[in-house]
């Protein structure tokens, strides 16, 4: 059996260092994307959690404050209108009533 040319041996070995790079980047991203996500979604979780009302509504003030910022595309910014619109994110009086009475 014929040994394979010294520059024939480099050149895949660079191929192969190509296609593992590639795969790590893809790993980092894929990763990069999970921690968003699940970020994302505790974010979400304590907007709309109702055990502690005055973090929630500092999250929410905040969130307010720094997404229009943040969001350059109208259609990301549309994701947030809900969020953004600071008289549709207030809780009523009603539901801030019921969540201080006691239970008994």
């Amino acid at each position: 059996m014929a040994r394979k040319p010294i520059e024939q041996q480099i050149a895949q070995l660079e191929a192969r260092a190509k296609t593992l790079k590639a795969r790590l980047a893809k790993q980092d991203r894929a990763r990069d994307t999970r921690r968003k996500i699940l970020i994302g979604a505790l974010v979400l979780h304590r907007l709309e959690q109702t055990g502690d009302g005055e973090f929630s509504k500092r999250l929410a003030d905040w969130l307010r404050r720094e997404l229009p910022g943040f969001l350059t595309r109208d259609q990301d910014k549309d994701l947030f209108n809900d969020l953004l619109d600071a008289k549709a994110a207030a809780p009523s009086p009603m539901a801030t009533t019921e969540l201080a009475k006691p239970e008994t």
